[in-house]
């Protein structure tokens, strides 16, 4: 049975990353498109020696433009280490950005306040300061969009984009993120109407979509699902979700936790069709897809079709670097060292070791994307020597455009293993306990309190004994949570 951690990798974990990008820094950026010249001063011993390379061989190449990406180039500025060294390359047409605003408050109307870039560059998701376009240019980071790698040579340390610019670097941090898994073109996967979302312009294309439609299929029952459906509701369409297991995200939710979220999503007006296989989708006269035919033969008409079905790490041209076969993407050390000196993989794309659990997992999160670039950039640039130690966490914002009736937020920390207990009437409170041998592994909670929600991560790190009885016995979610609380006051003390 595969370990939970590495269930939750399957299906891209909300969002995680995806790549693109724009022009040298040596465009003073209003917007990654301008093509005025600027006076940055780079050295000039590096144009001097090395001006057959496109980046003027800048010490330090992040290949992806992400979240990780821009969390790394935030490290870098840190230590002093980006001006005239570092050089990111993208194949987005923008500079890194908080990637899961794309499945939540982007696509929300017009009228519903969406968020739009520049909003949420990153890095505004973890309160730090809004890395704009320009905010790279200030820094001295060289910007290569919308000009993807695809080619390495590991021996002469150079990279060589798909406009033929040749790269030279010293060191190489790998931050690919991952590919949206799609429907083969035979069964309708590339007909005009269907939507994957992995970067703006797939969640640009979407809301022009959605701006004409009457009925939606969102086709998958993990994140990328609930999150476009509950953004259609607020569209005011007619919406359907489909997927083959018994329930919503059946890789964290219990039975009885998800069958609350289906309940609450065929409130607004969302139907369900669950432990369903999708034979084809059909167009209609005009080539526009028209309808989703299931196993059984059974029609669903759809005029728009959002395909969540998961992601697959974006590890070519890295193939060579070295993969791990079981959770895939490219095998790195608590320090996110690959097996080839001076490269490294972070975010989405890297399988690494999870300590505290003691097993390799890939994890498709954003937390993980912010904090794995921190680690490797600190680890890369000063003494730190000390091995990434990472608390699984996810988390989903749904419903929460003006004027919804009711606004989900929830979050889990640690690991969804052994037995649960299940607290509240989801009114709005719900916490789910993951308990194995006596102790508590994983918490996941509901509508909590800010205090609530920053309690979870200490339950699950420092995984206490508890009584699981008492914690039955529980009348509200706050009591059990005390329990909780008193659970691990008393590990403290021991």
């Amino acid at each position: 049975m595969p370990s939970p951690v590495r269930k939750f990798t399957m299906a891209a974990i909300s969002n995680s990353l995806s790549l693109k990008q724009g022009p040298s820094l040596r465009t003073p950026l209003t917007g990654p498109h301008s093509s005025s010249t600027s006076s940055l001063g780079f050295r000039t011993i590096h144009r001097r020696c090395y001006a057959a390379f496109s980046n003027e061989n800048r010490e330090y190449v992040i290949v992806g433009g992400g979240n990780a990406a821009g969390y790394a180039a935030r490290t870098f500025v840190e230590h002093g280490m980006a001006d005239g060294r570092l050089c990111i390359v993208t194949k987005e047409a923008y500079a890194p950005y908080e990637r899961p605003a794309l499945t939540k408050a982007y696509l929300f109307p017009h009228d519903k306040k969406p968020a739009r870039l520049p909003g949420f560059h990153t890095c505004v998701g973890s309160g730090g300061e809004r890395q704009t376009p320009e905010w790279y240019q200030e820094k001295g980071i060289e910007m290569l969009y919308e000009d993807p790698v695809k080619n390495i040579d590991i021996e002469k340390q150079t990279l060589t984009t798909n406009s033929g610019k040749l790269l030279k670097y010293s060191s190489l941090i790998i931050a690919t993120g991952c590919t949206a898994s799609r429907f083969p073109e035979k069964i309708g996967g590339n007909l005009s109407g269907v939507h994957y979302i992995r970067d703006v312009a797939d969640a640009d294309a979407l809301i022009l979509s959605l701006e004409k439609a009457k009925k939606v299929v969102v086709v998958g029952g993990g994140y990328i699902g609930m999150e476009v459906a509950a953004a259609a509701v607020a569209w005011k369409l007619d919406t359907t979700i489909i997927f083959p297991e018994d329930h919503l995200l059946q890789r964290l939710f219990t039975p009885s936790l998800a069958r609350r979220y289906e309940e609450l999503y065929q409130k607004n007006g969302v139907k369900i069709l669950k432990g369903a296989s999708i034979k084809n989708l059909e167009a209609g006269s005009n080539g526009h897809v028209a309808a989703v035919k299931l196993g059984d033969g059974s029609i669903v008409e759809a005029d728009t079709v959002i395909i969540g079905i998961g992601a697959k790490p974006a590890v070519s041209p890295f193939e060579r670097v070295g993969l791990n076969k079981d959770v895939g993407g490219i095998q790195v050390d608590g320090q996110f060292r690959t097996s080839i000196p001076g490269i490294f993989a972070i975010g989405d794309v890297a399988a690494f070791p999870l300590k505290i659990y003691d097993r390799t997992a890939r994890v498709e999160h954003v937390d993980h994307a912010r904090r794995s670039a921190q680690h490797c950039v600190k680890a890369l640039l000063s003494a730190q020597t000390h091995n990434y130690d990472y608390l699984p966490y996810f988390y989903s914002r749904v419903f929460e455009y003006e004027g919804s009736p009711r606004k989900v937020w929830w979050q889990f920390f640690g690991d969804n293993v052994g037995e649960t207990v299940e607290i509240g009437n989801f009114d709005p409170k719900i916490a789910s306990f993951w308990i194995e041998s006596g102790k508590l592994k994983g918490v996941l909670l509901e509508s909590g309190s800010p205090e609530e929600f920053q309690l979870l991560p200490k339950l699950a790190r420092s995984q206490p004994p508890i009584d699981k009885a008492k914690l039955q016995n529980a009348t509200s979610v706050e009591q059990a949570l005390d329990i909780a609380r008193e659970s691990l006051q008393v590990e403290a003390a021991v």
